[in-house]
């Protein structure tokens, strides 16, 4: 994260600013009597990434936040059950464009309306996921930036092993009813295999069974975990502490873990992202259909270590691996 995070994660506006009483038929700067309106989806426990990335990006492209635009975020504190209620409350308060940042959240989103703009963030496949009808012309009322996560699986495990020569067995726990996890668990097989690394994947569906799993986690089981990339059933909060209590490492596949006691992570740069999205945001202002607005997507990759995890961790990571690392972090947040 960047300088004035504590501002930044602290942006969660009071959704009822957004009363049904300022609806407005055309979100063109000429039409607007008050300020856009913008609604962000989320299953995290506030604002991502992503959504601080397109407040920032807007606030850069010269509009004033609270005169130009309104950011109202919506969260669901890792319950993607509850995603489709968030998206269709945010639809009843009368939001003139939404912003939403992974796959869950665009499909929930797509759910409550098709008429309101959606711009997504971060989605892995918007194709297969079905939000649009190809990148050139994504038809509909969604466009957005995606990432490259499904094709950086992969590169991410290849890089866990480098960083630690001895790496043999490596657990993934992930939520089966996401698309995402279903796919990365296999591309996770397929590179593990290749590599000569024992994958073993776990499917959890409640909270409360990721917890008993994780808890249940030993370091002479396992010699390092995958993340997942979704914050579903706080799997990757859970991990956290199973890293910290049981000195398993762990490559995450966001840099905010890294950034905040976590080992490493291999991922795009989700705040660039939402950055990205908001000159999205703007052109849809400026009058251009979503329908016609051709898919982004974000090439920034980092490869972020966390040296006093590492150290804590009893790790001595090769020079050669550091050498390749974007960010070294020496202390955490």
């Amino acid at each position: 994260m960047r300088k004035a995070d504590t501002r930044r994660w602290s942006l969660v506006l009071v959704l009822c600013v957004l009363s049904q009483g300022w609806w407005v038929s055309s979100i063109r700067a000429a039409d607007r009597p008050h300020p856009v309106r913008i609604g962000a989806l989320t299953a995290s426990w506030g604002p991502t990434p992503q959504i601080v990335g397109l407040r920032d990006g807007l606030v850069e492209l010269g509009y004033r936040e609270d005169e130009d635009f309104v950011l109202g975020v919506r969260f669901t504190q890792g319950d993607n059950a509850a995603l489709p209620e968030a998206a269709r409350q945010l639809v009843a308060y009368g939001v003139d464009l939404l912003v939403v940042d992974g796959d869950e959240t665009a499909k929930a989103a797509q759910q409550a309306t098709t008429q309101i703009p959606i711009v997504f963030a971060s989605v892995a496949d918007p194709e297969g996921l079905g939000s649009i009808q190809s990148f050139a012309r994504p038809g509909g009322n969604v466009t957005g930036v995606t990432d490259l996560e499904l094709d950086l699986g992969p590169k991410r495990l290849q890089i866990f092993q480098e960083m630690i020569p001895t790496l043999k067995r490596i657990f993934f726990p992930y939520n089966p009813a996401e698309t995402y996890g279903v796919r990365m668990a296999r591309l996770y097989q397929e590179a593990a295999q290749h590599l000569g690394i024992t994958f073993s994947a776990r499917a959890v569906t409640t909270a409360a069974e990721a917890r008993t799993v994780m808890q249940q986690l030993r370091k002479d089981e396992v010699d390092g975990i995958l993340s997942p990339w979704s914050n579903s059933l706080n799997i990757p909060g859970l991990i956290m502490e199973v890293e910290r209590q049981q000195a398993i490492p762990v490559m995450y596949n966001t840099t905010f873990f890294p950034e905040h006691g976590g080992l490493a992570s291999y991922a795009t740069n989700t705040y660039e992202t939402g950055k990205q999205a908001a000159r999205l945001v703007d052109k849809i202002l400026k009058d251009a259909k979503p329908a016609e607005l051709p898919v982004e997507v974000n090439p920034k990759i980092e490869f972020v270590i966390n040296l006093k995890t590492a150290k804590a961790l009893g790790l001595t990571i090769p020079p050669e691996v550091l050498f390749q690392a974007d960010r070294l972090i020496r202390a955490p947040r």
